[in-house]
């Protein structure tokens, strides 16, 4: 029996989740990476495991998504008999492939990569894939380099469409419009930060072009809605900007915002600028992405209008299921074979699907599959 046949059937078992929590004013902040550790956080590598070693490489623990995409990935591997090596980098390029590099050293037979800057790690795959180690890009996609084996993500262009049409879901709950809008995407060094904002402007651009929604600022390209590095901080101060420079006679009515962190940092700005109540009572309609806990509590409280779910659960299984065909010798089960191209080659993929989580559907989203607890989103804590 293949791997994903005997982990589908293990799915459903309750795994340990360690989730940093996003605490601070206003509608929440980014955790101190200094509370995570040094700039390189390893787990140990055990005994050999019967399946070989695997290096795991995450981009940070200052994102609460990360830290359960680590763990998750981590405890399956373990469970289907692999040793792992799971290092998470701070966000800090150099470091990540310097724990790349100590993997490739240390022996590692897969490694499993969710890149910080996927334009950095060329060199890297080169010498893994001289030493016949192959590579699996997890959730973002490594670019520039015939070394990647496989990849193992979610549909994010159906994330960028999602986002968008639940935008103007929640405008039009209030009527046909014109709505004032502006748009915030995630890092350009992010491959998947791309296909968010493609898919959601598939959407708005439409409705754009036919009045119903306006884009105050002007600003709607990629470059202009770009938020470096996804930090929550930038989104807040560029969200101050763009009320000063475009709203002192205006009103926002949404906010396109491409994961949760941004989405804080946008509310948090707006509730500043005398933006206040739910958004039953007209606060801006604001998007976001990857269910972390303190955004779930707001869209709980009606706050924040919507977040995307991506379950890492699943998406570490598909990690194991690919590093477990790769090592025997075996093609993984591909769903996409045409739409991920790094640079140099077609990297053959498998993609999951996403789910809007609004106030309407928390409960069922993420309650009753045990991704959260209710007492969790309750306290906006884990």
């Amino acid at each position: 029996m293949k791997m994903r046949k005997l982990l589908a059937l293990t799915a459903s078992a309750a795994m340990a989740f360690t989730l940093s929590a996003c605490a601070g004013g206003g509608a929440g902040s980014t955790p101190d990476p200094d509370s995570t550790g040094a700039a390189a956080t390893s787990s140990a590598v055990g005994e050999a495991g019967a399946g070989g070693t695997v290096g795991v490489a995450m981009p940070t623990k200052t994102l609460e998504r990360w830290i359960a995409d680590g763990d998750a990935v981590k405890s399956q591997l373990e469970e289907a008999g692999f040793t792992v090596d799971l290092q998470f980098a701070n966000d800090d390029i150099p470091t990540q492939s310097q724990q790349i590099d100590q993997m490739i050293t240390q022996g590692a037979d897969v490694l499993i990569i969710a890149a910080i800057d996927g334009t950095a790690l060329a060199p890297q795959l080169q010498v893994a894939a001289d030493q016949g180690i192959k590579v699996i890009a997890y959730d973002r996609l490594i670019r520039d380099s015939e070394n990647v084996d496989f990849y193992v993500s979610f549909d994010n262009f159906k994330v960028g469409v999602a986002q968008g049409q639940s935008l103007i879901d929640g405008l039009k709950e209030r009527g046909d419009g014109p709505f004032n809008i502006e748009l915030f995407a995630g890092s350009l060094d992010d491959n998947n930060a791309h296909f968010f904002f493609d898919g959601a402007m598939s959407v708005l651009q439409p409705e754009i072009d036919n009045g119903t929604l306006t884009v105050v600022s002007g600003q709607t390209s990629i470059d202009q809605a770009a938020t470096l590095g996804w930090q929550q901080e930038k989104a807040q101060k560029r969200m101050e900007d763009l009320l000063t420079a475009h709203y002192q006679d205006k009103k926002v009515d949404g906010v396109l915002s491409a994961n949760d962190g941004l989405a804080r940092g946008i509310i948090t700005a707006l509730q500043n600028n005398g933006y206040s109540g739910t958004v039953e009572d007209g606060f801006p309609v604001v998007t976001g992405q990857d269910a972390e806990i303190a955004s779930t509590k707001l869209i709980q409280d009606g706050v924040q209008y919507s977040t995307i779910f991506k379950d890492t659960r699943l998406l570490a299984e598909q990690a194991v299921a690919a590093a477990q065909d790769l090592l025997a010798g075996e093609e993984p089960e591909a769903n996409n074979t045409t739409d991920y191209d790094n640079g140099v080659k077609v990297v053959p993929s498998y993609l999951l699907d996403v789910v809007t989580v609004t106030q309407d559907n928390i409960t069922e989203a993420l309650v009753d599959t045990g991704y959260l607890t209710q007492e969790e989103i309750d306290a906006g804590v884990a």
